[in-house]
């Protein structure tokens, strides 16, 4: 990074699977293309060798032990990171936005289902310390609401899309961001609402972002 280049941020979508975030993720990016901002898009797990292993865990084609899945979606992280062709704190430093479907505060909600959650956090200190997200942006819509949506659009539930565990995880998230408050910076969404009304106040939050940051100008995008 030259002394001339701002850093870029990195802008996280979570929720519980099922909840939209992956649409709002898309509808941003679009937003933030048409205001001319270099950006990159990337989710978790990854498309690279770790991760790729992991998607087999949560298909079910291989099984492991939660601690052996936990160590491994930290491992992915780091990876996602600082890997030579596309680490995302090089394309950060460099003066790109990010925008990321999930990150550590899903490994916390997630993992600790079955570990403790200090020991979840332990794990991926490493990450929160090389790049931390500018916002957290949780898509929250009821179990419920989300278990429904996975039915009609999937063939077949991966290993945590169950009602029992999406009532679990949604609680963890609100038990990490309670922990996190003076860390980490979340915005809480409802989603149980239109793709346009919820696309309406994640681009709200993000200009805002954006705008504390001094580059509001580059924001003012039409609808």
């Amino acid at each position: 990074m030259t002394s001339e280049t701002k850093p870029g941020c990195l802008i996280v979508f979570e929720g519980i699977d099922g909840c939209g975030k992956s649409t709002q993720l898309r509808r941003l990016a679009e937003r933030m293309r048409a205001a001319g901002l270099p950006l990159h898009e990337t989710k978790e797990p990854t498309d690279r060798p770790i991760g790729r292993l992991l998607r087999r865990f949560l298909e079910g084609k291989e099984r492991t032990d939660a601690r052996a899945m936990a160590m491994l979606f930290a491992a992915d992280r780091l990876d996602h990171l600082v890997n030579e062709a596309d680490g995302l704190v090089a394309k950060v430093h460099g003066g790109g936005h990010i925008l990321s479907d999930r990150y550590y505060l899903s490994s916390y909600a997630y993992q600790s289902a079955q570990m403790p959650l200090p020991w979840v956090m332990d794990i991926n200190a490493q990450s929160a310390a090389l790049l931390r997200p500018a916002c957290h942006i949780f898509i929250d819509v009821s179990p419920e609401t989300a278990m429904a949506r996975l039915k009609q659009s999937r063939p077949y539930m991966e290993l945590y899309e169950s009602l029992e565990q999406l009532r679990a995880i949604r609680k963890n998230f609100f038990t990490v961001f309670e922990c996190v408050k003076d860390t980490e910076n979340v915005v809480i969404i409802n989603g149980e609402r239109s793709e346009a009304d919820i696309a309406s106040d994640v681009w709200a939050a993000v200009q805002a972002l954006l705008g504390a940051n001094g580059e509001a100008g580059k924001w003012q995008t039409k609808p």
